[in-house]
């Protein structure tokens, strides 16, 4: 059966746990169809009803961008051929926000080949990637557990299911031991690292570990609390910032907002203190001119997934002008649509930009409502 935009039933089935049967799991959703329980909300019919050709224009035409810069060995690179790993995921990610699949659509080829390099580099000791050839290796392999994870949730064949099971496994092992004493990581793991930790590599981590939970991969729920714990104490209770690192470094607006994506996920939606990052963040983010904090489209990566959850007149709000500004940013060649922003390259800004222009199609799990 060929999925439909705001049809994604046999995602939220499949969360339920590696141990239920994909073939179990479509007859489950085949009833549900027949009783017509999973028809797309109004809401995804009202975005579908409003699509703008040129907002469609420029995503189409950017994943066929990603798809045609794609390796032979299946991966991505930023500049100067770095981080292929956290590249490979992100460019991953945003295929499958398009709805393909490893097995159907348009790039499930593309998806397969980002699947099956990144399973190659899972490392004995359970990391993602190679420290080697990477000095930030934490951000790929938490990218790697976000994008896998949200392929393990609709993967069909048994074989590959129990290669990311076994992947995913071990990949969480390792983020866990490397988490630091204060509940933090850092670029590299706690021991490389002399227990260093900072606030992206730490939501990162998180928002990987979730996906993961949602796919039925066990996460041990005090690494996440200690994670959350460790958020709450880099956070101004008085103004709503979160700073850089728990020792210090200033507030960042860019990290408050991938902080309140992460609580978002991991269910935590504090009274006391989720309002006040929400109101520091808006402050400094809302206006899309405004790029004095840098670090714009890892900022607005992780704000337009709070907007998103936040629904209604402020996302619609925050959406129409942020797609403006992407649709009329973007540059268009021969091999599709792409973006040039940002210094760690097109492939990375392209893939983040993408991922914003595709929340509305409400496919993978770790963004929905």
């Amino acid at each position: 059966m060929t999925r439909r935009k705001g049809q994604m039933p046999s995602r939220r089935f499949r969360v339920l746990g590696s141990g239920v049967s994909p073939r179990l799991c479509r007859g489950f959703i085949f009833a549900a169809l027949a009783l017509g329980c999973f028809l797309p909300s109004s809401a995804a019919r009202a975005a579908e009803g409003k699509r703008d050709p040129r907002i469609e224009h420029v995503i189409s035409r950017g994943l066929e961008w990603v798809a045609n810069t794609q390796s032979r060995l299946g991966n991505w690179t930023a500049v100067e051929n770095r981080y292929p790993v956290a590249m490979t995921a992100l460019a991953g990610i945003a295929l499958l926000q398009e709805g393909s699949t490893t097995t159907q659509g348009k790039y499930a080829a593309n998806i397969r080949r980002a699947v099956d390099y990144l399973c190659s580099h899972c490392r004995s000791n359970g990391l993602i990637g190679d420290p080697n050839r990477d000095d930030r290796y934490t951000y790929g392999h938490g990218y790697s557990m976000l994008f896998l994870s949200q392929v393990l949730g609709e993967e069909e064949d048994e074989a590959r299911r129990k290669e990311l099971i076994n992947v995913l496994d071990k990949a969480v092992r390792f983020c866990c031991n490397a988490q630091t004493d204060e509940g933090g990581w850092g670029y590299v793991s706690a021991r490389d690292g002399g227990g260093f930790d900072e606030g992206s590599t730490t939501i990162t981590q998180v928002q990987g570990l979730r996906g993961c939970r949602n796919a039925g991969i066990s996460v041990p729920k005090e690494r996440i609390d200690k994670a959350i714990e460790y958020i709450h104490k880099c956070t101004d209770m008085d103004e709503g910032s979160v700073r850089y690192s728990f020792k210090g470094g200033g507030p960042r607006p860019a990290i408050t907002a991938a902080a309140i994506a992460c609580l978002f996920n991991a269910g935590d939606y504090d009274d006391k203190i989720v309002p006040k990052m929400l109101s520091y963040a808006d402050r400094n983010l809302r206006n899309l001119s405004e790029q004095g904090f840098g670090h714009w489209h890892y900022a607005h990566y992780y704000y337009s997934q709070v907007m998103y959850r936040e629904g209604g007149e402020k996302w619609e709000k925050y959406r129409d002008q942020i797609y403006t500004r992407l649709v009329n940013e973007a540059t268009e060649d021969s091999t599709g649509c792409y973006w040039t922003q940002g210094y760690v390259g097109p492939i990375y800004t392209t893939a983040v930009n993408l991922t914003i222009l595709q929340l509305d199609n409400n496919i993978l799990p770790i963004y929905q409502r």
